[in-house]
Protein backbone atom coordinates (compact mmCIF):
# COMPACT_ATOMS: atom_id res chain seq x y z
CA UNK A 1 0.00 0.00 0.00
CA UNK A 2 1.74 3.60 -1.00
CA UNK A 3 2.30 5.37 1.77
CA UNK A 4 -0.39 8.37 0.24
CA UNK A 5 -2.88 5.96 -0.08
CA UNK A 6 -6.28 5.52 1.61
CA UNK A 7 -8.09 2.36 2.33
CA UNK A 8 -11.96 1.94 1.85
CA UNK A 9 -13.73 -0.84 3.22
CA UNK A 10 -17.16 -1.24 2.92
CA UNK A 11 -19.71 -3.05 4.90
CA UNK A 12 -19.74 -5.98 1.89
CA UNK A 13 -15.51 -5.92 2.13
CA UNK A 14 -15.74 -6.33 5.93
CA UNK A 15 -18.33 -9.12 5.95
CA UNK A 16 -16.02 -11.29 3.29
CA UNK A 17 -12.76 -10.24 5.18
CA UNK A 18 -13.31 -10.84 8.74
CA UNK A 19 -14.87 -14.36 10.70
CA UNK A 20 -15.71 -14.77 13.88
CA UNK A 21 -12.21 -16.22 14.54
CA UNK A 22 -10.75 -13.17 13.63
CA UNK A 23 -12.66 -11.19 15.88
CA UNK A 24 -12.09 -13.33 19.09
CA UNK A 25 -8.60 -12.91 18.79
CA UNK A 26 -8.32 -9.38 17.92
CA UNK A 27 -11.03 -8.18 21.36
CA UNK A 28 -9.23 -10.89 23.26
CA UNK A 29 -5.64 -9.64 22.49
CA UNK A 30 -6.61 -5.79 22.98
CA UNK A 31 -8.12 -6.54 26.16
CA UNK A 32 -5.09 -8.53 27.41
CA UNK A 33 -2.99 -5.00 25.96
CA UNK A 34 -5.08 -2.86 28.15
CA UNK A 35 -4.77 -5.21 31.36
CA UNK A 36 -0.85 -4.79 30.51
CA UNK A 37 -0.85 -0.95 29.90
CA UNK A 38 -0.51 -0.90 26.50
CA UNK A 39 -3.30 0.22 25.38
CA UNK A 40 -6.05 3.12 26.69
CA UNK A 41 -9.38 4.49 25.56
CA UNK A 42 -10.18 8.03 25.33
CA UNK A 43 -13.33 9.57 27.22
CA UNK A 44 -16.53 8.57 25.19
CA UNK A 45 -18.64 11.32 23.82
CA UNK A 46 -22.34 10.08 23.58
CA UNK A 47 -25.18 12.32 23.38
CA UNK A 48 -28.89 12.36 22.36
CA UNK A 49 -29.09 14.61 18.90
CA UNK A 50 -32.42 15.55 19.07
CA UNK A 51 -33.85 14.09 15.94
CA UNK A 52 -34.77 10.68 15.21
CA UNK A 53 -34.44 9.66 18.83
CA UNK A 54 -30.96 8.79 17.91
CA UNK A 55 -27.84 8.48 19.99
CA UNK A 56 -24.42 9.74 18.63
CA UNK A 57 -20.97 9.38 19.22
CA UNK A 58 -17.25 9.01 19.40
CA UNK A 59 -15.57 6.42 20.80
CA UNK A 60 -11.17 6.35 20.70
CA UNK A 61 -8.44 5.11 21.54
CA UNK A 62 -4.72 4.00 21.21
CA UNK A 63 -3.23 0.69 21.08
CA UNK A 64 0.13 0.60 21.05
CA UNK A 65 0.49 -3.35 21.16
CA UNK A 66 -1.42 -3.42 17.88
CA UNK A 67 -0.77 -0.11 16.81
CA UNK A 68 -4.09 0.94 16.44
CA UNK A 69 -5.09 4.63 16.57
CA UNK A 70 -8.48 6.54 15.77
CA UNK A 71 -11.95 6.71 16.88
CA UNK A 72 -15.34 5.32 15.74
CA UNK A 73 -18.17 7.54 14.65
CA UNK A 74 -21.86 6.38 14.84
CA UNK A 75 -24.75 5.66 17.12
CA UNK A 76 -27.92 4.23 17.47
CA UNK A 77 -31.37 4.74 15.66
CA UNK A 78 -34.25 2.83 17.29
CA UNK A 79 -36.45 3.53 13.96
CA UNK A 80 -33.62 2.36 11.16
CA UNK A 81 -35.12 -1.33 11.31
CA UNK A 82 -38.34 -0.83 9.73
CA UNK A 83 -36.62 1.39 7.36
CA UNK A 84 -34.74 -2.07 6.65
CA UNK A 85 -31.37 -0.84 8.37
CA UNK A 86 -29.84 -1.90 11.29
CA UNK A 87 -30.03 0.47 14.10
CA UNK A 88 -26.42 1.03 15.03
CA UNK A 89 -24.86 2.70 12.24
CA UNK A 90 -21.24 3.42 12.54
CA UNK A 91 -17.61 4.03 10.69
CA UNK A 92 -14.45 3.54 12.00
CA UNK A 93 -10.91 6.01 11.14
CA UNK A 94 -7.74 4.35 11.19
CA UNK A 95 -4.72 6.36 11.62
CA UNK A 96 -1.53 6.11 11.06
CA UNK A 97 0.55 6.59 14.83
CA UNK A 98 3.70 7.31 13.60
CA UNK A 99 2.46 9.99 11.28
CA UNK A 100 -1.26 10.73 11.93
CA UNK A 101 -2.22 10.51 8.07
CA UNK A 102 -5.55 9.21 7.68
CA UNK A 103 -5.21 5.02 6.85
CA UNK A 104 -8.55 3.52 6.44
CA UNK A 105 -12.34 4.34 6.56
CA UNK A 106 -14.02 1.40 7.28
CA UNK A 107 -17.25 0.24 7.66
CA UNK A 108 -18.20 -0.36 11.33
CA UNK A 109 -21.86 -1.82 11.32
CA UNK A 110 -21.02 -5.42 10.67
CA UNK A 111 -17.63 -5.04 12.58
CA UNK A 112 -19.31 -3.74 15.38
CA UNK A 113 -21.84 -6.90 15.96
CA UNK A 114 -18.78 -8.79 15.45
CA UNK A 115 -16.70 -7.59 18.10
CA UNK A 116 -19.78 -7.26 20.46
CA UNK A 117 -20.27 -10.88 20.09
CA UNK A 118 -16.57 -11.15 20.80
CA UNK A 119 -16.35 -9.49 23.83
CA UNK A 120 -19.16 -12.08 25.47
CA UNK A 121 -17.26 -15.19 23.73
CA UNK A 122 -13.89 -14.14 24.95
CA UNK A 123 -15.82 -13.98 28.60
CA UNK A 124 -17.16 -17.21 27.99
CA UNK A 125 -13.67 -18.64 26.95
CA UNK A 126 -12.27 -17.63 30.21
CA UNK A 127 -14.86 -17.45 33.17
CA UNK A 128 -17.27 -20.13 32.09
CA UNK A 129 -18.13 -24.01 33.43
CA UNK A 130 -16.15 -26.26 31.37
CA UNK A 131 -19.11 -28.59 31.22
CA UNK A 132 -21.16 -25.71 30.36
CA UNK A 133 -24.52 -27.12 28.81
CA UNK A 134 -27.46 -25.20 28.23
CA UNK A 135 -26.69 -21.85 26.30
CA UNK A 136 -29.58 -19.31 27.91
CA UNK A 137 -30.56 -15.90 25.67
CA UNK A 138 -32.57 -12.87 26.92
CA UNK A 139 -32.89 -11.12 23.82
CA UNK A 140 -33.96 -12.23 20.21
CA UNK A 141 -32.31 -8.91 17.69
CA UNK A 142 -30.53 -8.55 15.35
CA UNK A 143 -27.23 -8.89 17.87
CA UNK A 144 -28.57 -11.88 19.57
CA UNK A 145 -28.24 -13.92 16.60
CA UNK A 146 -24.14 -13.36 16.53
CA UNK A 147 -24.15 -13.98 20.29
CA UNK A 148 -25.37 -17.16 19.75
CA UNK A 149 -22.93 -18.00 16.62
CA UNK A 150 -20.01 -16.82 18.74
CA UNK A 151 -21.10 -18.67 21.75
CA UNK A 152 -21.45 -22.01 20.72
CA UNK A 153 -17.81 -22.32 19.83
CA UNK A 154 -16.86 -21.82 23.12
CA UNK A 155 -18.40 -25.06 25.59
CA UNK A 156 -20.19 -28.07 24.13
CA UNK A 157 -23.62 -26.45 24.59
CA UNK A 158 -26.36 -29.19 24.19
CA UNK A 159 -29.45 -26.98 23.86
CA UNK A 160 -30.09 -23.34 23.81
CA UNK A 161 -33.39 -21.83 26.01
CA UNK A 162 -34.56 -18.24 24.98
CA UNK A 163 -36.64 -15.66 26.05
CA UNK A 164 -37.48 -11.54 24.27
CA UNK A 165 -40.23 -9.19 25.01
CA UNK A 166 -41.37 -9.78 21.84
CA UNK A 167 -41.77 -13.69 21.25
CA UNK A 168 -42.61 -13.67 17.62
CA UNK A 169 -39.02 -12.48 17.25
CA UNK A 170 -37.86 -15.60 19.00
CA UNK A 171 -38.01 -18.32 15.89
CA UNK A 172 -35.56 -16.28 13.74
CA UNK A 173 -32.81 -17.20 16.86
CA UNK A 174 -34.42 -20.66 16.80
CA UNK A 175 -33.61 -20.76 12.96
CA UNK A 176 -29.71 -20.34 14.01
CA UNK A 177 -29.74 -22.94 16.71
CA UNK A 178 -31.07 -25.35 14.32
CA UNK A 179 -28.52 -23.94 12.00
CA UNK A 180 -25.56 -24.91 14.55
CA UNK A 181 -27.62 -28.53 15.72
CA UNK A 182 -28.68 -27.53 18.85
CA UNK A 183 -32.38 -27.70 20.26
CA UNK A 184 -33.93 -24.32 20.83
CA UNK A 185 -36.90 -23.97 23.16
CA UNK A 186 -38.74 -20.46 23.98
CA UNK A 187 -39.17 -20.38 27.92
CA UNK A 188 -39.96 -17.89 31.00
CA UNK A 189 -37.47 -15.94 32.64
CA UNK A 190 -37.36 -17.93 35.69
CA UNK A 191 -37.21 -21.35 33.76
CA UNK A 192 -34.30 -19.82 31.55
CA UNK A 193 -32.29 -19.25 34.80
CA UNK A 194 -32.75 -22.74 36.21
CA UNK A 195 -31.75 -24.27 33.23
CA UNK A 196 -29.26 -21.87 31.83
CA UNK A 197 -25.29 -22.73 32.58
CA UNK A 198 -24.28 -19.27 30.43
CA UNK A 199 -26.49 -16.49 30.29
CA UNK A 200 -26.40 -13.74 27.48
CA UNK A 201 -28.55 -10.36 28.27
CA UNK A 202 -28.64 -8.62 24.75
CA UNK A 203 -31.38 -5.80 25.03
CA UNK A 204 -31.91 -2.33 25.05
CA UNK A 205 -33.19 -2.22 28.99
CA UNK A 206 -33.75 -0.17 32.30
CA UNK A 207 -34.77 -2.59 34.44
CA UNK A 208 -33.72 -6.24 35.66
CA UNK A 209 -34.73 -9.21 33.21
CA UNK A 210 -33.38 -11.35 35.50
CA UNK A 211 -32.81 -11.93 39.07
CA UNK A 212 -30.52 -13.51 41.73
CA UNK A 213 -33.42 -16.00 42.96
CA UNK A 214 -33.79 -17.32 39.28
CA UNK A 215 -30.13 -18.46 38.41
CA UNK A 216 -28.27 -21.60 39.61
CA UNK A 217 -24.91 -21.46 41.04
CA UNK A 218 -21.97 -21.86 38.95
CA UNK A 219 -23.91 -20.03 36.12
CA UNK A 220 -21.52 -17.37 34.04
CA UNK A 221 -23.42 -14.78 32.53
CA UNK A 222 -22.71 -11.65 29.79
CA UNK A 223 -24.47 -8.49 30.25
CA UNK A 224 -24.23 -7.39 26.72
CA UNK A 225 -26.99 -5.31 25.81
CA UNK A 226 -26.88 -1.53 24.97
CA UNK A 227 -24.64 0.55 27.48
CA UNK A 228 -26.01 4.10 28.66
CA UNK A 229 -27.34 5.70 31.77
CA UNK A 230 -29.39 3.96 33.64
CA UNK A 231 -29.42 0.43 31.45
CA UNK A 232 -30.13 -2.15 33.57
CA UNK A 233 -30.28 -6.07 32.42
CA UNK A 234 -30.50 -7.95 35.64
CA UNK A 235 -30.74 -7.73 39.50
CA UNK A 236 -27.91 -5.51 41.24
CA UNK A 237 -28.41 -8.19 43.98
CA UNK A 238 -27.25 -10.99 41.04
CA UNK A 239 -24.35 -8.83 40.29
CA UNK A 240 -23.22 -8.97 44.39
CA UNK A 241 -23.73 -12.55 44.56
CA UNK A 242 -21.20 -12.76 41.74
CA UNK A 243 -17.78 -12.05 40.90
CA UNK A 244 -17.93 -9.37 38.32
CA UNK A 245 -15.66 -8.49 34.92
CA UNK A 246 -15.65 -6.33 32.52
CA UNK A 247 -14.11 -4.51 29.52
CA UNK A 248 -13.64 -1.59 31.26
CA UNK A 249 -14.21 -0.45 34.82
CA UNK A 250 -14.80 3.21 34.36
CA UNK A 251 -17.63 2.69 31.75
CA UNK A 252 -19.17 -0.61 33.60
CA UNK A 253 -19.64 1.66 36.80
CA UNK A 254 -20.88 4.90 35.12
CA UNK A 255 -22.81 3.67 31.83
CA UNK A 256 -22.69 -0.04 32.71
CA UNK A 257 -24.64 -3.31 33.95
CA UNK A 258 -22.68 -2.26 37.59
CA UNK A 259 -24.01 1.06 38.04
CA UNK A 260 -27.17 0.31 39.87
CA UNK A 261 -25.39 -2.34 42.40
CA UNK A 262 -22.23 0.28 43.16
CA UNK A 263 -24.52 3.18 43.56
CA UNK A 264 -26.57 1.34 45.88
CA UNK A 265 -23.55 0.50 47.85
CA UNK A 266 -23.57 -3.58 46.93
CA UNK A 267 -20.72 -3.69 45.34
CA UNK A 268 -17.26 -1.90 45.33
CA UNK A 269 -15.81 -0.39 42.30
CA UNK A 270 -12.65 -2.11 43.32
CA UNK A 271 -14.30 -5.63 43.48
CA UNK A 272 -14.69 -5.12 39.53
CA UNK A 273 -11.93 -6.92 37.86
CA UNK A 274 -11.03 -5.98 33.96
CA UNK A 275 -11.47 -9.38 31.80
CA UNK A 276 -7.79 -8.61 30.67
CA UNK A 277 -6.51 -9.33 33.97
CA UNK A 278 -7.97 -13.04 33.56
CA UNK A 279 -6.40 -13.30 29.75
CA UNK A 280 -2.96 -12.25 31.11
CA UNK A 281 -2.97 -14.42 34.07
CA UNK A 282 -2.75 -11.65 36.45
CA UNK A 283 -6.27 -12.92 38.07
CA UNK A 284 -7.40 -16.57 38.32
CA UNK A 285 -10.84 -16.13 36.91
CA UNK A 286 -13.48 -18.31 38.50
CA UNK A 287 -11.95 -20.26 40.91
CA UNK A 288 -15.07 -23.01 42.13
CA UNK A 289 -17.88 -24.85 40.44
CA UNK A 290 -20.78 -23.05 42.37
CA UNK A 291 -19.07 -19.37 41.64
CA UNK A 292 -21.46 -16.87 39.86
CA UNK A 293 -19.42 -14.87 37.31
CA UNK A 294 -20.82 -11.76 35.59
CA UNK A 295 -19.02 -10.08 32.35
CA UNK A 296 -20.41 -6.21 31.86
CA UNK A 297 -20.10 -5.70 28.70
CA UNK A 298 -20.30 -2.02 28.54
CA UNK A 299 -18.17 -2.02 24.15
CA UNK A 300 -15.04 0.60 24.28
CA UNK A 301 -13.30 2.23 21.66
CA UNK A 302 -10.47 -0.29 21.34
CA UNK A 303 -12.55 -3.06 20.34
CA UNK A 304 -13.66 -1.57 17.21
CA UNK A 305 -10.22 0.00 16.48
CA UNK A 306 -9.23 -3.58 17.10
CA UNK A 307 -11.14 -5.10 14.31
CA UNK A 308 -10.86 -1.99 12.11
CA UNK A 309 -7.19 -2.69 12.07
CA UNK A 310 -7.72 -6.81 11.60
CA UNK A 311 -9.96 -6.27 8.80
CA UNK A 312 -7.54 -3.60 7.29
CA UNK A 313 -4.52 -5.97 7.53
CA UNK A 314 -6.52 -9.05 6.14
CA UNK A 315 -8.01 -6.70 3.18
CA UNK A 316 -4.41 -6.09 2.34
CA UNK A 317 -3.58 -9.38 2.22
CA UNK A 318 -5.88 -10.36 -0.24
CA UNK A 319 -5.39 -7.15 -1.87
CA UNK A 320 -9.27 -6.06 -1.32
CA UNK A 321 -10.70 -3.04 -0.29
CA UNK A 322 -10.68 0.60 -2.28
CA UNK A 323 -7.39 2.68 -2.76
CA UNK A 324 -7.63 6.44 -2.55
CA UNK A 325 -4.75 8.77 -3.78
CA UNK A 326 -4.35 11.49 -0.75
Amino acid sequence: MSDAALVILTEDDCRALVGRADAFRAVEDVFAAMSRGDAYNFPVIREAIGHADALYGFKSGFDRAGMALGVKSGGYWPGNMAKGLTNHQSTVFLFDPDTGRLQALVGGNHLTALRTAAASAVSIAHLARKDAKVLGMVGAGHQAQFQLRAAVEQRAFEKVVAWNYHPDMLPKLGEVAAELGLPFEAVDRETLGAQADVIITIASANSALMMKDWVKPGVHLACMGTDTKGKQEVDPALLAAATVFTDEVAQSVTIGEAQHAVAAGLIAESAITPIGDVITGEHKGRTSEDEITLFDGTGVGLQDLAIAKAALRLAEEAGKGTRVTL
